[in-house]
This record gives structure tokens, sequence and C-alpha cells, in this order.
């Protein structure tokens, strides 16, 4: 059961009925990860588990996804939840003080002493707060935690201007969270891109290009000297001397390793709590996983690397062999509604002139990949955009796989490694190939879940942790069950489909050439041929045309102007592409009463092919569009792209040609 927000968890009374167990300090995601895997190595151990919130366990990576109102509040606690259990004590809201190595014991809040066998720092971090005067006044915030997020989210009820200071992950990601309710958002870095830590200068210009789009302000090169306002922000002052009005503050300028604690008692620590390639500190019978430790003298600041070391603190704890040798940082996440990749050496200051460098962008420009060789082996990647090799790029870099020349050709056309079939089939990929990008799940870990009777997703999820932070990788799941992937729910899937096979019948037609015949006879008072003979009727149909043809283009322009996708009567995308290709349906049968089915001369058969193909194109993106939909399994992404990249390049002749056809109908 998920406690509810608004009511404060108070921590258990002492019952001193265990006799040293193991007690983990901090209910965060590696925390909590760490309990899961002692209980899973050891079903009977003895475990109490010591949180500083008054919340129960929940996902921080989550926080952004609530409050742009992509995820409930369930969602965030749902993925974190501690089974009860007589040999499991959670006791939430009650922050450890003191450690006391000697005797072996902490002491919480309440002064009540816990004697433990073995002791494990799951502390975390804290935000980095810049020395920025005016960075204390109200109305500046940070988001790191549950209380920040609750108090941003009464905030932005009443900010209308806000400055984000950052420009990394969580700075973008909170930027657009805070669009929301009309928010004017801005963001500052002060290097040359955003996100520096995980993209060159052409995948961070790309992300540049997108938060612009969505209607963000984004300050490079820049930096904020003052905070101003007396008690409430009004405002900050650039480095460059200009002045800006706001009235919220966020500062996202990274995170400080939690070492208090491990200071107090004399423990090594440097930037984070030193620990060795067993987790144990400087005391063995402490260790130490997460963002606050320090390992081989790296600091990891994502949840895969914590979640690693819980494992293996875990086994050394119940003495079982096991040894951390470091993780690749890889951040797979939703950045501003644009799939983002990244995983080791990628950024130009740390390419060397022995590293080789490859490229590729798609047609359009919105998709970039690059991968970074050393001496034919893998050891960068960044992917802007959806690509379903990530995971054996992941694995790839991990493992720093060779990465052979006719692999290299075929990324430099197409932007894949390897063949598509070879890259869909899951059970094909090595053990060692992340299928949840969040958890660093394998797909051999999976497969031996598998095995050992887990035969739903919900299944895996709780024995292996896979699709319990975004879910993205839940189709994985269902594939390595052998199920099929459920399909997604896309709204006038049916409409769109019939209606796209019209427009091909209609379009078909036209390009048969078979005219309707004029009236070879005076008998009749009205003969169809009238529609492309009289000139009211020609001039009413051909305006008709042209009418539709606007209002298709406005419609099309819907889900890139910022103030239509974030109205509340923007609607479902998927009524308003029904609408676009029911409108392009009607003016092909527009065009037929105003042509006759005939192409014309010249300039008019230009004008009659240029229409003709575009609607043809269009009509078989919308029919693969809406087949893919209802058939997620069939490797048909490509054709869908390929189909709308090309009814989009149609389109442009078309204006150039009509002008001359009203041109030419009017003037001469």
């Amino acid at each position: 059961m998920v406690t509810a927000l608004t009511e404060e968890i108070l921590p258990q009374p002492f019952s001193g009925t265990l006799h040293r167990p193991v007690v983990v300090v901090g209910s965060g995601p590696v925390g909590v990860r760490t309990v899961q895997e002692l209980l899973r190595l050891n079903p009977e151990q003895e475990i109490i588990i010591y949180g500083d919130e008054p919340y129960e366990p929940y996902n921080r990576v989550r926080l952004t996804q609530m409050l742009a109102g992509h995820s409930t509040w369930a969602d965030v606690f749902s993925s974190l939840r501690l089974p009860d259990l007589p040999n499991l004590i959670k006791r939430y809201n009650c922050p450890i003080t003191t450690i006391d190595p000697e005797q072996r014991s902490v002491v919480d809040c309440l002064g009540q002493t816990q004697h433990y066998a073995s002791l494990v720092l799951a502390t975390g971090s804290s935000p980095h707060v810049p020395s920025i005067p005016g960075n204390r006044l109200a109305g500046v915030f940070t988001l790191r935690n549950m209380s920040d997020a609750l108090g941003l989210a009464a905030r932005r009820v009443r900010t209308r201007k806000t400055l984000v200071i950052g420009g990394g992950l969580l700075g973008i990601e909170a930027a657009r969270a805070l669009q929301r309710s009309h928010t004017e958002v801005s963001i500052i870095q002060h290097g040359s891109r955003l996100m520096p830590a995980q993209l060159d200068e052409k995948g961070a210009a790309l992300i540049r290009d997108r938060a612009l789009s969505l209607g963000m302000k984004v300050y490079l090169n820049d930096s904020v000297q003052e905070i101003l306002g007396e008690r409430l922000v009004a405002g900050v002052r650039l480095r460059s001397g200009e002045e800006i009005e706001f009235d919220t503050v966020v500062l996202a300028t990274g995170i400080t390793p939690n070492t208090q604690l491990a200071r107090k008692i004399g423990l090594s620590v440097g930037r984070g709590i030193r620990v060795n390639d067993q987790l144990q500190t400087s005391d063995p019978d402490i260790y130490a996983v997460g963002e606050c430790t320090e390992h081989r003298g790296q600091i990891y600041g994502l949840v895969a690397p914590g979640l690693e070391q819980a494992s293996v603190a875990a086994h050394t704890i119940l003495e079982r062999k096991a040894n951390y040798l470091g993780s690749i940082a890889a951040a797979n996440l939703k950045v501003i509604g644009e799939s983002v990749f990244s995983i080791g050496t990628v950024t130009d200051d740390d390419i060397s002139n022995l590293d080789s460098c490859y490229e590729y962008s798609d047609a359009g420009g919105e998709s970039y990949r690059r991968l970074v060789v050393h001496r034919g082996r893998l050891i960068g990647a960044i992917a802007i955009g959806n690509w379903d090799q990530l995971s054996r790029v992941q694995e790839g870099v991990t493992y720093k796989r060779r990465i052979l020349p006719w692999q290299v050709a075929r990324f430099k056309k197409s932007g894949d490694i390897w063949p598509d079939q070879q890259a869909e089939e899951i059970h094909q990929w090595p053990a060692t190939a992340t299928v949840c990008n969040c958890t660093g799940v394998s797909r051999g870990a999976l497969s031996a879940a598998i095995e050992g009777g887990c035969n739903s997703v919900e299944s895996l999820a709780q024995c292996t942790g896979a699709s319990t932070v975004c879910g993205s990788c839940k189709p994985k799941l269902s594939q390595m069950l052998g199920e099929a992937p459920a399909a997604v729910v896309s709204k006038g899937r049916s409409t769109l489909l019939m209606l796209s096979a019209v427009s091909i019948l209609l379009a078909t037609l036209l390009l048969m050439m078979i005219p309707i015949p004029f009236s070879n006879t005076v008998v009749i008072e009205w003969h169809i041929s009238e529609l492309w003979l009289d000139s009211f009727y020609k001039e009413f149909t051909g305006f008709t045309l042209l009418g539709l043809s606007v209002i298709g283009l406005l419609i099309s322009l819907r889900k890139r102007i910022i103030k239509i996708t974030q109205s509340k009567f923007s609607g479902d995308f998927g009524y308003w592409r029904v609408m676009h290709v029911t409108l392009g349906t009607v003016a092909l049968a527009t065009l037929v009463l105003h042509t006759g089915m005939r192409m014309g001369e010249n300039l008019n058969f230009l004008l009659m092919c240029s229409f003709v193909g575009l609607a043809t194109v269009g009509a078989i993106a919308g029919g693969v569009t809406a087949y893919e939909a209802k058939h997620p399994s069939l490797n048909i992404g490509r054709w869908r792209r390929c189909t709308t990249w090309a009814h989009i390049f149609l389109f442009w002749p078309l204006p150039v040609l009509l002008g001359f056809h009203v041109l030419k109908s009017y003037v001469y």
C-alpha cells in the first residue's frame, strides 16, 4: 500500500528483538536494492533500513515526470515498495545521527541505539548550491527529493517566469516539467553547450534546437552573478551584465555526496566515501554504495552503477564472492520529449588523436548518432532519437567490442551497426547485453529469471528490477517471454486506415488518366462535365481545393507550435492526424471534380503530378502508421519515417506551381 503524501510516516519504536542485523542507512533506490538483494540471497536475513524522509521509498528518477504530469504519485512509489516481513524492519523519517564503529552500532534521531553485524551507507547525495548572492531568497529551489518536487509543484501554479541554472540532464528535464501552466522557462549554462558531460557539439545543438522549439530560452556561455530581490526572487544579474526578471529560480548545478556520517567516524573520504572492489570502506564492517561512494577515484551520479554496487555489497556481506570493477556511465533518458543516449567516451575533450569518430544523421536532421572507435573497438556512442540497437551498442561499449569495416560502412549509410533482424532478436543478444538501461539488468539475468520460473513481465520486474524505473523496456521483456508486444493505442487508427485506402484509390484513378467524357448532346439540361467547363464551377472547385490545401498545412503544424500543443484544446494527436488525412482525401475528390481526371499539359501537368504524388505518399504514410500501431512487432518503422519525410519533401514544389497556375489563369 502506498502511503499518502499528506500523511507523515512516524518512526517505528525500537523493538530490540533483532540481534546484530544488517543495517542499511538510506531508503533511496540503491538502499532499497541492497535490501532486495540481501533478501533474494538469504530470505531469512535480518535487516533494518533507515530513511530520513517522511515518505516510503520512492523513485527519484520520476520526480520530473511527476512534475510534468507524465507519471502519477503511485508510479513514483510503486516500483520501490519493500515487502512486509517479520525479519525486515523499516524505519522511515528516522535519520541516523551517529555511528560507533567500535561497538558496531548506530544511534538514530530519537537517541535509540541499534547494533549491527554489517552496516551499509546508502546516504546518496545533496544538490550542490553555488555560492551566488541571493541563493536563500524565497523562490529559489533545488530538485532532488520529494519535498523539493512538492514545493515546485505548489510554486508552479503562481510562477510566470522561471530560470533553471544548469544545462545538464536534470536542469533540462526540470525546465520541461515546469513549462506547464503556461510558465515561461529559461535555461542558463555557463559552458558552450547543453549536457556537456553526455553530448558533443552536434548532439547538444539538436537538444538546444528542441528546447527552443518548445518555447524555452537558452543562454550559453554565461552564468548568474547574483539573484536579485529583497525577500522574494525578482530576477537575476548575469555575468554579461544583463538583468532579467524572474520570479522563480531552480538550481540544477550538480550534486555533493553525503559523507558527513563517514567523516565523523574517520572513514577514508575523498570526494566520496572511498571503497574497495567489495564496496567496503576503510572499516571492513561498513559498506558504502550509490552516489555517496568513491570507487577507484570515480563518483557515479546515475542510478544504474549504484544498483550494481548494491548487488556486490549484498554478496560480500553474505560471504559470497563478488567484485565491483567500475561502471561505464550510460545515460538513456527522455530529454524534453527526445530520446537521448550517451555512453563511454563521447565528448571532444575526451577523444584522442588515435580515436575515430563516425556520424549519421537522418534526412530531416532530427536524429543523430555518433560512434567513437579506438583501434577498431567501440568505446563510445551518442544517439538522439529512437534507435532499436541501443542495448547492443551499450554492451559493445561496455566490453569494447570490435567494430568491423563493413559495420562502419553500414552505420554511415543507414545509422545501424547490425542488420535489423539481428538487432531485434533479443534472444540472440549476448548474455551481457543490457536490456533495462535504467537498472542495468542484462539479457543473461533475465533469461536466468525466466528459467527460474518468472513467466510474466510483472514477475520479471519484481525479480530483477527491470522496467521498474521508466518502463520503456517492457516490450523487450514481452519478447523474451515469447509474447507479442502490446499494440499501441492510437486513436482513430481504423478511420486513418480507411481514409488512406480511399486516397490511394482516388490517386490511382487520376494517374490512370481515364478522363470523364464531355457531354455529346444538348438534350439534357446539365451534365457533370460543366464542373470543369463552366467558369463558376471551375473557380469554386479551384478555390475549395486551395483552401483545403492551406488548412491541411496548418493542421500539420499543430505539433510544432508550442502554444497549440500545450493548449487544453489541443486534443489527442491521433484525431488531428485523422483530420489531416480527411482533408487530403476531400482535396483529392475535389481535384477530380476540378479536372475531370485530366492531367493537362505543361504547367498543369506538373501541378497535377505534384499534387497526386503528394497525396499518394501521404496516404501511404497514413496507412503504414495505422498498420504499425496494430502490429508493433513488425519492423515497419523505417517505412513510416521514409514515407512521412517523402510527403513533407513533395509538398515544397506545390505552393510555387499553384502560384504560377493562379497567375496564369487570371493574368494571362
